[in-house]
């Protein structure tokens, strides 16, 4: 069995599933993908090009002793059945005009097997539940679910992957609440600029062993360095629905942080790095990799992400002033559970439940303080 290691690579990078920066070819891609001594760990996720993530990191994989890599898979989008919605996507497979409770573990199990025979693999290391709606997050046939393909030799261990936007954050705690026995790992978003809501739910982890996968941990491609004021993304680039301004209020913030890159010999990736595996729980970061137009190559960032020190060199106040400078609380409406949600459940929203308050109540947060939207401290 291996473990996700401190540096993983994930298969959303190089732009070809997921529009971040120039498409790189597919021989790229697989290239950089493929584990070596430096970085072991590759993630992808079934519904990435439906299917076609799983065959390129199959690709990568190709030769690769099976005790050399760790391979990290998700599933729980069904593109089978279920059909695409625009830029929302296909339906989780709990889409209850999919299937009742009892066709969950069916679904698991074809879905793994296909993403398996995909990556040319017959076991993955950690497979995720990605992007779960409620149901997810609380059903019992869902875990149970997972349960069995662990049991059944398909993985060496579970996890979930909230996503792709920030939020779930009382849905994941509950999660761990009730499942924590089972789960292994977590996948949540976490960087110097965007410490919140993620870092709501580290404690939880941590008191049930669940270890944390920290991903755009390069905050749109800002902490590589080479997205400069008034930069034009693509037309179809996901980075051109931000806020306006959200560049130019990053790239301020970055520069206050520069100067304790520069006392540690670190690039700003590096940092963000150090910075995420210094907080709770966090074991392993998986920067999106991305070859912005007319910038440097992506296999220089590559290398820049494997010679990341082993070390963490931040000391607890410049942990402190980082997160300090980073400090995003209140900037944006959250996904999942959410106080700023009235009305019926949506697939990626839906109010907080009494249940969901005491739980809240227990880790010391206030709803409507911790998990809202404030105007006021709103930056792009």
């Amino acid at each position: 069995m291996a473990e996700p290691g401190p540096v993983a690579l994930g298969a959303w990078s190089g732009g070809r599933f997921m529009r971040f920066g120039e498409a790189v070819s597919e021989e790229r891609l697989a290239a950089l993908l493929r584990p070596d001594e430096r970085i072991a760990t590759v993630i992808t996720a079934d519904v990435y090009g439906m299917g076609e993530a799983d065959r390129l990191a199959g690709e990568a994989l190709a030769g690769v002793p099976r005790d050399a890599a760790c391979v990290v898979g998700a599933v729980g989008h069904d593109f089978y059945l279920g059909e695409r919605n625009g830029a929302k996507g296909f339906p989780r497979f709990t889409d209850s005009a999919l299937r009742g409770p009892e066709g969950y573990a069916d679904y698991l199990r074809m879905a793994t097997e296909r993403s398996l025979e995909r990556c040319g693999i017959d076991r993955f290391d950690v497979l995720l539940l990605h992007n779960p709606d409620r149901t997810g997050y609380e059903s019992e046939s869902v875990w149970e679910g997972m349960r069995a393909l662990r049991e059944a030799g398909l993985t060496d261990a579970i996890g979930v992957a909230p996503g792709p936007a920030n939020g779930f954050t009382l849905d994941l705690i509950g999660c761990f609440e009730r499942y924590g026995e089972l789960i292994d790992w977590a996948m949540l978003i976490l960087n110097p600029l965007e410490p919140w809501p993620g870092e709501l739910a580290l404690a939880a982890a941590e008191a049930s062993g669940v270890r944390v996968i920290a991903r755009v941990v390069d905050y749109g491609g800002l902490f590589w360095d080479e997205v400069r004021a008034g930069h034009e993304f693509a037309r179809d680039d996901h980075r051109a629905f931000r806020p306006t301004g959200w560049v130019e209020a990053g790239l301020e913030r970055i520069e206050a942080m520069r100067p304790l890159a520069e006392r540690h010999g670190l690039s700003l990736i590096q940092l963000a790095c150090q910075w995420d595996l210094a907080q709770p729980a966090v074991a392993c970061v998986a920067p999106t990799l991305i070859e912005e137009r007319g910038a440097g190559a992506i296999e220089d960032k590559r290398a820049e992400l494997a010679a990341l020190p082993p070390a963490l060199l931040l000391d607890e106040d410049e942990l402190a002033l980082i997160r300090q400078v980073g400090d995003n609380r209140g900037c944006m409406a959250l996904k999942g559970a959410s106080p700023d949600h009235d009305g019926a459940d949506l697939p990626d929203r839906w109010g907080i439940t009494k249940r969901q308050r005491e739980l809240a109540s227990r880790w010391r947060i206030d709803p409507e303080v911790d998990l809202a939207r404030h105007a006021a401290t709103i930056r792009s």
